[in-house]
């Protein structure tokens, strides 16, 4: 595991000094604190910062081939890297270490670009071909690991993270208003977009590469989610289908375990996380609690932890809402609202007291159908079946009279969700109820000035992966949207920044290329059926773990961000969100923001998703300097 950065300049001409270079790694030292590794040539610098996990003292990068013409840095894990060595070794190549990344440059010489569709594992890689005079960029097949690049000026800049790039000195800091009408919609920006106008994420299962001598660049997909096809050899049947969806998650956790340095897992108590530590055969499992008890979950953290036997850490956490704002900040600088970046953060800084690798349910729900959307896409064809001129009234009196309650969830929380929801554009289908900022609000929230600038509408991005998803059924389209964009871009991203904000590596089990393979062939009622979601995948469980703890209201990994906005945060607010700054700015509007915190703080409306997406987006534009 590392942080990567470098620059590729055409032509051959110096691209960067070595103390530049090292400006750039430097920023990223908490990805790698453990060793560092820079070389300029050819053109081309390639740094790293190191997190030690396998060949603790062989795997220094960059890597190399024999004759040392092809040279790599790679931040991640190679899971198959030992069927793959000896693969290599057979056909005659000699390698020098036992870490994993060093049969990349090898496999670069065996099969070159396509390369990558042999790897099992979570990556962002950097190839510079000397004899090709060719550079190239990978991203795994999820986005599990980040990669950020620009094209200025007759240069390749990329880096793990923006910071990176902009240490570089070389890619300009300026604001993409189109980028931040979707970010203040949908708490992130969907690729292959940033904030910044000339910054660009490459997309899961990515790549592009430079020519250097004739400054061609070309992008392109390596990997795309399967489509069902009812081949001949599925299982036939939901038992079946059990077995074999269980039997895969057991071959993916068991790959995943390679290492040299202490291993341990997350444990919520909910599926996916019980899964996963069901399918370790034992580990040392981390989880924190909260007072607020309806955010607490460590009561059934601690019942699988007691039915698998595992040892198992719980810390009830009183967090200093403040101190960790502007600490987990530092890392936002592709910045995402989400508000579970705080119980990311604390229990990745509790398990990295005793383990460098921790294994995580993540994605779970975007490969066999978790989220509550989907469910709330099904209860609305029944809404929708009342006649429109007594639904339409009933919803907007329930929305302006009823208040939200204190609790995370709950019955009256949760309608006003539903109606909340239900009012956007149909074609967004259950991504409706992600949308925090719909067309009417945008109006609202955003001077003439920024709206012009925006040319992108609500909901692009989703209306154009649906498209992309083909002649898939409604669950598995959904599926797909969410795999394309929600997890890469907004999950993905919190796990990656939290945790390495710690210098811990974590893993995700269940995005095991060939276990999605699987899932994406299941049939979509083992998925969600009307209101129940994840059906197959909690028999599963229920197999592993009590059925009290697979059968219950799903909670979600959050904090109580409505009552922070009114009490801890709210200094925060007066400060980055004060009219004299918003109208200098010009960007929003004083009125509608002032009223969103005025309504919030007297409690007749929930508004913590707007108000909180505000206070990340101004705190990120002073902090960069954008």
């Amino acid at each position: 595991m590392c942080g990567i950065a470098g620059v590729a300049s055409v032509g051959g001409r110096s691209a960067i000094d070595y103390s530049r270079l090292g400006a750039m790694t430097d920023s990223l030292f908490h990805r790698g604190p453990d060793e560092p590794g820079s070389e300029i040539c050819d053109g081309v610098a390639l740094g790293m910062r190191r997190l030690s996990i396998i060949d603790l003292e062989g795997g220094s990068q960059p890597l190399y081939n024999e004759d040392r013409t092809i040279r790599v840095v790679f931040n991640g894990e190679i899971y198959n890297y030992r069927e793959l060595r000896r693969s290599l070794e057979a056909r005659g190549h000699r390698l020098l270490s036992q870490t994993d990344g060093e049969v990349i440059p090898h496999l670069w010489e065996e099969l070159g670009p396509r390369f990558p569709s042999v790897l099992n594992g979570m990556f962002a890689i950097a190839v510079h071909d000397l004899r090709a005079r060719r550079v190239t960029l990978v991203r795994d097949h999820f986005g599990i690991k980040p990669l950020y690049y620009s094209l200025v000026d007759g240069r390749l800049v990329f880096g793990s993270e923006v910071k990176a790039l902009l240490a570089s000195g070389m890619v300009p800091r300026e604001l993409d208003i189109d980028a931040l009408g979707e970010f203040m919609s949908w708490e992130y920006v969907p690729a292959p977009r940033t904030l910044l106008r000339g910054v660009r994420k490459l997309l899961p299962g990515g790549m592009l590469e430079l020519d250097l001598a004739s400054g061609t660049v070309q992008e392109s997909a390596w990997w795309e989610p399967p489509a069902p096809n009812g081949r001949a050899g599925l299982p036939a049947s939901e038992r079946e289908w059990e077995e074999a969806v269980d039997a895969k998650i057991s071959e993916a956790v068991q790959r995943q375990l390679i290492s040299d340095v202490p291993l341990g897992a997350f444990l919520s108590g909910g599926v996916d996380s019980s899964l996963v530590v069901a399918a370790m055969g034992g580990a040392q499992t981390y989880s924190i609690g909260f007072e607020d008890p309806t955010y607490d979950e460590t009561g059934c953290s601690r019942q699988v932890a007691a039915h698998l036997g595992v040892n198992h850490t719980i810390e009830v956490i009183r967090p200093d809402a403040m101190a960790l704002f502007s600490n987990l900040m530092r890392y936002m600088d592709d910045p995402i609202a989400d508000f579970s970046i705080f119980p990311t953060y604390l229990v990745s800084q509790v398990a990295r007291r005793e383990v460098k690798v921790a294994l995580s349910g993540d994605g779970g729900d975007e490969v066999f159908g978790g989220y509550e959307t989907y469910a709330a896409q099904s209860a609305a064809r029944l809404w929708n079946r009342v006649p429109s001129l007594m639904r339409d009234p009933a919803a907007r009196l329930i929305t302006a009279r009823v208040r939200p309650t204190a609790s995370k969830k709950g019955l009256v929380n949760t309608a006003l969700r539903f109606l909340e929801g239900a009012g956007h554009d149909p074609r967004l289908g259950h991504a409706r109820w992600r949308l925090f900022v719909g067309e009417r609000l945008r109006q609202e929230l955003f001077t003439p000035e920024a709206l012009a600038a925006m040319p992108t509408t609500v909901g692009d991005h989703v209306l154009r992966l649906a498209d992309e998803a083909g002649q898939r059924g409604e669950v598995d389209r959904a599926l797909y949207v969410d795999l394309r964009s929600y997890l890469a871009d907004n999950c993905l991203v919190k796990v990656d920044r939290m945790a390495m904000a710690c210098s811990l590596e974590v893993r995700v089990p269940l995005l095991d290329p060939e276990l999605v393979a699987l899932a994406f062939q299941m049939p979509e009622r083992y998925k969600v059926a009307g209101q129940r979601t994840k059906v197959l995948l909690k028999r599963v469980a229920a197999r592993h773990v009590p059925r009290e703890c697979v059968y219950r209201r799903k909670q979600g990994f959050s904090v109580p961000m409505k009552q922070w906005l009114n009490r801890e945060f709210r200094p925060l607010i007066d400060a980055l969100l004060a009219p004299d700054q918003l109208r200098r700015e010009g960007i929003f509007r004083v009125d509608t923001v002032e009223r969103l915190k005025a309504e919030h703080g007297r409690g007749e409306q929930n508004h913590s998703h707007v108000l909180w997406a505000l206070v990340v987006f101004q705190d990120w534009r002073v902090r960069w300097a954008v």
